[in-house]
């Protein structure tokens, strides 16, 4: 798929929080941003809309909660949903991305490092939307 979008925004949905993180297709770069609110996996909306409108992305990646044979997870349909609501709101192309493992990575290399929750400034849930992000690039430039 021939994509020409330049700044990238990663969504790490979940049922009381959404990690967001933000890269540079060009450049290859990416970092974890903050996790935004949500309540029984509705996203606060208005939050997600300042980001959008702050960073400008031309494209948004949502992780794709996938069991590890690939069949779908119990959270993938509504992860799915959340990426048609995102489209639906604010017109940008969307790409699912398969997630299998990001939070888990996310925390393990926070505990690594010394961390219990946070990724320096950002939520885990930043840094697995960071992890979706580096993923996606890593096969765009593969």
């Amino acid at each position: 798929m021939g994509i020409d979008a330049r700044r990238i925004m990663a969504f790490d949905w979940g049922l009381r929080q959404i990690g967001v993180a933000v890269g540079n297709r060009l450049l290859g770069t990416s970092e974890p941003v903050t996790a935004v609110r949500a309540r029984d996996g509705a996203a606060d909306w208005a939050a997600i809309a300042a980001l959008i409108d702050e960073w400008q992305p031309d494209l948004l990646l949502v992780g794709e909660p996938l069991h590890m044979d690939g069949t779908d997870s119990p959270m993938a349909g509504r992860a799915r949903k959340f990426s048609r609501q995102l489209h639906g709101r604010f017109g940008l192309p969307v790409i699912l991305v398969d997630e299998r493992l990001s939070s888990r990575a996310a925390k393990s290399d926070a505990l690594e490092r010394g961390h219990h929750g946070h990724w320096g400034s950002a939520p885990i849930d930043a840094e697995a939307a960071n992890i979706i992000l580096c993923s996606w690039l890593a096969e765009q430039r593969g």
